[in-house]
């Protein structure tokens, strides 16, 4: 089977390379017959080069400029300029955090594989793993003064991406200078946070420049970004209540609150923890030398520095008035033991040093050929998390502990492609993907967990997976008013050199082997009766592989550790989507009616394990089918009502359930987790002057859940899923040509809400800019 696999994949890269050496005189002659460049120009062709930026794409598409940012939205980092767009929720629980997944129309924040984040053709996506914490985008990555737009694809409607496009594709396009340019920011934001008995201001400092210029065929662009920040809570450290009799046992202590856990059982909230204290860099080089008008290269290096120091605060106070928080205690009459890990748990020291590069080759053959390819990495140079497992207050000089180690974990990817337009009523593109993910996962059992050296291996997840693909895609125009872009993806998927250990409970295992191959048709029919109106039919179908950590992941389920399974099924997705957009002048509507049906989608769900025994055990599994029917409104106005008014709203409602669950049977009809049914998002801005411009903005989530059978009915706890309402206002001021200064203010109402954490309330910005 293996040879076979191999030979498959020989074939297809073979073939490719065959078709692409063939064309090459084809087009040459058609060049010689036609070589009128505005016959290039094609509806629908994507267009992409280092940017990774779609032009002219017959899809749900929506776009936020580098002007819309500064003026409509509080952006300190780059995920902020997204709040705004259709159908998109970014999960930053606060500003320079590093676990911040993208939710999209169908998919929730614990499903970050469902959709591919790019800056400038570099994949920042970690599909090491399909979750919102270690497999969240690197945002860090990119500081918001490098945007030049952000473009979102919504669905798998393109061949040129592979199947982890189901949800969106956020392409994110910085500068490149076309003359001598320098920006600096600097900004203060500052966050007021009441809820349990935590009470503070947290502060968040940035500084950002850049440098940038072109002389004759080279251009450069320098920018270097600072920040440093303090979070409110990320956790609460909680107890259930005891159902018992009163009891006098255990060290009497108060400042407990009472409250309910998200499936409505009554708990002590204890404390707080994961209040982060952050300091961040980002350096980002980029390149540009064009060799010859039909030849150029671009080279890109980033680095991103992260430094967190996480810390605990207990509400508990025994008599004389000191901090609790371990041990037997008694609170309110009630015997609790409260584990050293609850509050240990949430305390951690993360350093952070991480490196991507790019290079981009592009070239035009003939007029009527352009080619391109770009080679990314993107590396974990050193990752490393200290956490105690020793109760304070004693952890808070030192103590026992581990040091998680992911250096080592990364990707590379490498695409190429070329764009043939043999007549003006054809654009074929075909191209060749390739991608390699590791995960290095290594934990180290420590005497001192703050600044003491590795002790022995304690656990440790490895493993790689490895994909190899062709695509090939042709943008017809059937009739002037008719297009049609169709194409088709086969991809070549393995996991290989799986590993998983542990000391206690004891375990070693190296995993076998996987492979699997799978062929993804699309297409979108366009139809453009005049200039006014279009309509859109998309249909495709994609495959997204499983993660290194899906795949590996180990399970312990009492005194003892056990290995799931590593042959889950790729998740399968039939996707439709049907648009009508209508443009007036200064002003355009679209909507929006789509679908999706996921086969064997992979979610972590409770279940019993081994098959047939009472020990219930969570891990990632295959759910049969997860069904979505949804609908979208998307539109912007200028000058509305009075002259210098511009209005953007969206609204999206989705009805998405597990269809079929023979591994959790009540989960079937049940609501698709940490999904909301309706959401929408809309800002207005006034341009009051030429130096003036005010700007407020809404966002809207209905109730979600948390569990696959929505076992979960209280929102507004500690790990619940609520609704919310959110308002931000900004106002900005031109001083001069150069200097510009801006107000905001994030969550005007102070709206206290979960989503899973407590997220953050009333926040006050200010920023002061120079750009020449």
């Amino acid at each position: 089977m293996t040879l076979a696999l191999r030979g498959r994949r020989a074939l297809l890269v073979t073939a490719s390379l065959c078709a692409f050496s063939a064309a090459l005189p084809a087009c040459a002659r058609a060049a010689d017959d036609d070589s009128d460049p505005a016959s290039r120009t094609v509806s629908g062709v994507v267009v992409q080069g280092a940017a990774a930026q779609a032009v002219g794409q017959p899809l749900s598409t929506s776009t936020v400029t580098a002007q819309d940012i500064a003026t409509t939205v509080n952006a300190t980092t780059v995920e902020d300029a997204l709040k705004y767009l259709p159908a998109v929720f970014v999960r930053r629980r606060h500003i320079g955090d590093t676990q911040a997944p993208i939710t999209t129309r169908t998919s929730g924040v614990g499903a970050s594989a469902r959709s591919l984040v790019y800056a400038d053709g570099v994949l920042l996506s970690a599909l090491i793993g399909n979750n919102n914490s270690t497999a969240s985008p690197r945002w860090g990555m990119v500081s918001p003064g490098e945007i030049d737009r952000i473009e979102v694809l919504y669905g798998p409607f393109s061949a040129l991406y592979p199947g982890n496009s189901i949800g969106a594709v956020v392409n994110i396009a910085t500068r490149t200078p076309m003359t001598f340019e320098t920006d600096a920011k600097v900004a203060v934001e500052t966050q007021g946070f009441r809820q349990y008995a935590t009470k503070a201001d947290y502060p968040a400092y940035e500084a950002a420049a850049s440098l940038g210029d072109r002389r004759g065929p080279f251009a450069f662009r320098l920018s270097l970004n600072h920040l440093e920040s303090r979070g409110q809570p990320l956790n609460y450290v909680t107890a259930l209540r005891p159902a018992g009799a009163p009891s006098a046992a255990g060290l009497a202590v108060t400042g407990a609150f009472a409250d309910r856990n998200r499936a409505g059982q009554p708990i002590f909230v204890l404390g707080a923890g994961g209040l982060e204290r952050q300091r961040q860099d980002n350096a980002k080089l980029k390149l540009a030398w064009d060799v010859t008008p039909a030849f150029k290269v671009g080279y890109l290096a980033g680095y991103f520095g992260n430094r967190d120091d996480a810390h605990v605060e207990s509400y508990l106070r025994d008599a004389a008035g000191a901090p609790a928080y371990s041990g037997a205690l008694n609170i309110a009459g009630l015997a609790v033991v409260v584990p050293a890990s609850g509050f240990a748990n949430v305390m951690y020291r993360l350093d952070e040093r991480h490196w991507m590069q790019a290079l981009n080759l592009e070239g035009d053959v003939t007029p009527r050929l352009h080619w391109e390819a770009i080679a990314t990495a993107y590396d974990y140079g050193h990752d490393e998390q200290r956490t105690p497992s020793v109760a304070p207050p004693a952890a808070f000089a030192g103590g026992a502990g581990s040091i998680l180690d992911m250096g080592g974990t990364g990707w590379a990817t490498f695409d190429a492609k070329a764009v043939w337009t043999p007549l003006a009523a054809h654009a074929v593109t075909l191209g060749l993907h390739a991608d390699r993910y590791v995960l290095e996962s290594d934990r180290f059992n420590t005497t001192d967990w703050i600044s003491g050296s590795r002790g022995a291996l304690a656990a440790a997840s490895r493993g790689k997976t490895q994909i190899e693909a062709i695509f090939l895609q042709d943008a017809v125009t059937l009739a002037p008013q008719l297009a049609l872009t169709i194409g088709v993806r086969q991809e070549a998927w393995r996991a290989f050199d799986g590993f998983n250990f542990s000391l206690s409970p004891a375990l070693l295992a190296r995993q076998p082997r996987l492979s699997a191959e799978r062929t993804s048709p699309k297409a979108v029919l366009a139809w453009t009766p005049d200039s006014n109106w279009r309509v859109t039919a998309s249909l495709g179908e994609a495959y997204r592989f499983p993660t290194v950590s899906e795949l590996y992941q180990s399970v312990t389920v009492g005194q003892s550790l056990q290995v799931p399974n590593p042959d889950l099924l790729p998740e399968r997705a039939l996707s439709s989507d049907l648009s009508v957009e209508r443009t007036w002048r200064g002003a355009r509507l679209r909507l929006s009616a789509f679908t999706e049906d996921i086969s064997h989608a992979l979610i972590s769900q409770a279940t019993t394990f081994p098959a047939g025994a009472t020990t219930t055990a969570t891990f990632v599994q295959n759910v049969d089918k997860v069904r979505s029917r949804g609908l979208e409104a998307a539109g912007e106005a200028h000058d509305v009502f009075i002259r210098g008014l511009d209005v953007q709203a969206s609204a999206t409602w989705v009805d998405s359930t597990t269809a079929h669950d023979a591994g959790l049977p009540a989960a079937v009809g049940k609501r698709t987790p940490q999904l909301p049914r309706l959401r929408w998002a809309a800002v207005a801005t006034w341009r009051a002057s030429d130096r003036l411009s005010l700007s407020t903005g809404a966002r809207y989530a209905s109730r979600q859940f948390g569990t696959l059978d929505n076992s979960d009915p209280v929102g507004h706890t500690y790990q619940g899923f609520e609704g919310y309402f959110v308002v931000d206002a900004r106002a900005t001021y031109r001083i001069d040509p150069h200097w510009s200064a801006a107000l905001g203010i994030d969550n005007l109402t102070g709206s206290d809400y979960f989503v899973f954490h407590p997220f953050p309330q009333r926040s006050a910005l200010a920023e002061l800019r120079f750009v020449y």
